[in-house]
């Protein structure tokens, strides 16, 4: 259909649904009064993209859905006190058959791809339940029980997998739990399939990567509620499922809510190379540390001829910067392990299945799937590094910097969770940091200050208006943003401005492939119509995680929480001891700054706190208080007992929902807080 007819065809839609209340056509109205169509330019370029994409090529689609066993008879999965953990009919528009135009159609087609839903064979032997959360959850039969690889996000959806798997294949028990890597959608739902006596006797292992306890924890702690913040427009948060809002998250629908756990495994994978049996299963584990995840691995089944690829290879290129927030991860090393990984595995592998997307069959096609997510990586980080060593810079890169056009007529090779767009920058952001090399950009004004002046040279706000108008009009979306956007910042309270920012942002939202891009901008659009306005997610300030901190991660933490504005004069020193466990600790306050150090007691203290670990964690979950654990005779006390009051005059309570965009949010910055972990802390993690 041309542009024209398309058009056309939006505007009888509108006209039909407000005479006949069509429910078909009213289920694509916009889920906002606000809210806008795809513009002509918009739908012009999606319909350029389905004239250039391979979309004739059908394997993902085939591989998906092979075998396929039941879906359970229900689509929603709910929690202990009746609410809704999980609703796959979310996002059921995508099953009608339409082409969106306010839909990328590379994302339309993953997005469609990630809604098979229930129980799968990979090879007999090996299972999967796709479907339930974000990832899938697979289970391997033992000679006795299952051993379940990655549990999903929350105990709710991991718990309904095993039962479902139970009902169609039979009752058997969980003596295995292998955990992937460090990211909460593989390890969230532990507690959902590990039975606690059954761990307390001995009967479950629990097989992590080398490090995962603190990558996973610290991980959560340090940045962790600017992370949930950024999280909420990355994955879409604050958005409705719909044509115009949230429609995938590139490596599943979207995260579950529900209750988020952690337990330390039993046995650590610590060489590069491992080999070990449970329960009659062969596994060759590979650790790939620093690749999609800080503490990550592979594991190969040499007796089922079946590679399990982690996250490490997925449908789609995946983030080299995650836009929640972390470290940028290492895309040459991400390169380089999915090549061993070939060379040791991939000439034995009859199939290759993950902890995201579906299974490849055949030697020839894990070798082709390997090779294209090999070579993605590692053209991304060389051909970048090439044009950075030639003079391009981070600000310029992402339009730069193409990728071979043999990897894009690759479905494995498209700009999904991570786009070439984002990862090119974070690459040199990795190598050269955020620094362009223009003296102008090393300590520039921030942008509130700096944007009333632009707003002044251009005129006003009314000639910055008319022009942006003008831009938008002319499909120039990127370039109405510029100007518009440091109008917002001059004026917060110009509402017009916010609208108009807001359609600029909603259109270019709908023209990205990447999800992570895509919802980014429409959570923008959608805060600066709204406000800020909280949503409900998973948590992860549950007693599960706080017996995971280390005590040393705890005390470091509060170097972060406290505000050092507070503490101006202060100066004192507290020795921690933690007898059960023989840890000693100084805490010190000096300069306004909170420091920490492990294995020490400072002969001057001003304060000398003993209390047992497990007593510790009483106070740092909230069930208690320490004064009540001296009056209990569970803690010891030495010395001046005021400095912990100093201590806490300085602690705050981060704000969740804290202020993104200008003028969205009427009361902004923290508050004094009395305890120690956010009860309402939101889980952030994703991949």
């Amino acid at each position: 259909m041309s542009g024209s007819l398309r058009i056309l065809a939006l505007v009888l839609g509108a006209v039909v649904a407000g005479a006949f209340g069509d429910a078909s056509v009213a289920q694509e109205q916009h889920f906002h009064p606000k809210g806008n169509m795809p513009s002509r330019f918009t739908i012009e370029a999606q319909e350029q993209q389905r004239r250039i994409l391979p979309l004739a090529d059908k394997q993902d689609f085939q591989e998906a859905k092979r075998g396929f066993i039941a879906s359970p008879p229900y689509r929603k999965i709910m929690n202990d006190k009746g609410d809704v953990a999980w609703n796959i009919d979310n996002w059921n528009f995508l099953l009608n058959g339409k082409d969106f135009d306010s839909i990328h159609p590379s994302l339309q087609r993953q997005a469609l791809l990630n809604m098979e839903y229930g129980l799968f064979e990979v090879v007999p032997g090996i299972y999967q339940v796709r479907g339930f959360d974000l990832a899938n959850v697979s289970f391997i039969r033992g000679n006795t029980g299952w051993i379940v690889i990655d549990p999903l996000t929350v105990k709710e959806t991991s718990r309904a997998a095993l039962k479902f798997i139970n009902e169609r294949l039979g009752e058997r028990p969980v003596v295995a739990v292998i955990i992937s890597h460090s990211h909460g959608d593989h390890f969230g739902g532990i507690r959902g399939v590990v039975d606690d006596a059954a761990l307390a006797a001995g009967k479950v292992q629990i097989l992590a990567p080398k490090g995962f306890i603190n990558e996973a924890i610290s991980e959560n702690l340090y940045a962790g509620n600017a992370m949930t913040r950024r999280k909420s427009y990355t994955y879409g948060d604050v958005l409705s499922q719909s044509p115009y809002g949230h429609v995938d998250s590139s490596i599943g629908k979207g995260v579950a809510s529900g209750d988020v756990g952690i337990l330390p495994p039993t046995r650590s994978i610590e060489l590069p190379i491992e080999e070990l049996t449970i329960d009659g299963v062969r596994m060759v584990f590979q650790n790939t540390p620093g690749t999609e995840a800080p503490a990550e691995m592979n594991t190969w089944f040499p007796d089922l001829k079946a590679f399990w690829a982690a996250e490490n290879i997925v449908a789609g290129q995946h983030n080299v910067l995650t836009l929640r927030g972390a470290p940028v991860r290492d895309a040459l090393a991400w390169s380089q392990y999915i090549n061993d990984a070939l060379y040791r595995f991939g000439d034995q592998a009859e199939v290759m299945f993950a902890s995201h997307s579906w299974p490849r069959w055949g030697k020839a096609r894990i070798g082709e799937v390997m090779r294209g997510q090999r070579d993605m990586y590692a053209n991304l980080n060389n051909q970048v590094l090439h044009l950075a060593n030639s003079g391009v810079t981070i600000n310029q890169i992402h339009n730069v910097y193409e990728p071979p056009k043999s990897l894009l007529q690759q479905w494995y090779d498209r700009g999904y969770h991570g786009s070439y767009l984002h990862n090119s920058r974070a690459v040199i952001q990795r190598y050269l940091g955020f620094w362009d090399l223009n003296p102008a950009t090393l300590v520039p004004l921030s942008p509130e200050d700096s944007a009333p002046l632009y707003v002044e040279m251009m005129g006003g706000a009314a000639k910055v208006m008319a022009k942006g108008r003008e831009l938008y009009d002319q499909g120039k979306y990127r370039h109405a943003t510029e100007i518009i956007n440091k109008l917002v910042y001059a004026e917060p309270g110009n509402q017009d401005a916010k609208n108009l920012l807001a359609d600029t942002f909603e259109q270019m939202g709908y023209q990205f492939e990447s999800p992570s891009l895509r919802n980014s901008f429409l959570s923008g659009a959608k805060e600066l119509r709204d406000g800020v306005i909280a949503v409900k997610a998973a948590k992860a300030g549950s007693p599960d995680f706080v017996r995971g901190t280390t005590t040393e991660l705890f005390l470091n933490y509060l170097g972060v929480q406290m505000d050092s504005r507070k503490a101006d004069g202060m100066k004192f020193k507290i020795n921690i001891s933690t007898p059960d466990n023989g840890e000693r600790f100084v805490v010190e306050m000096s300069n306004a700054t909170l420091t920490t150090i492990a294995g020490y007691q400072a002969a001057d203290a001003d304060l000398t706190i003993t209390i047992d670990r497990r007593e510790l964690e009483d106070v740092m979950i909230g069930t208690a208080k320490l004064a009540d654990k001296v009056s209990a005779g569970r803690a010891r006390m030495e010395g001046n007992p005021a400095v912990l009051a100093q201590l806490g005059s300085t602690m705050v309570k981060f704000d969740n929902w804290f202020e993104v965009l200008p003028g969205t949010k009427k009361e902004t910055g923290t508050s004094p807080r009395p305890g120690i972990l956010q009860d309402d802390a939101t889980y952030y993690e994703g991949p």
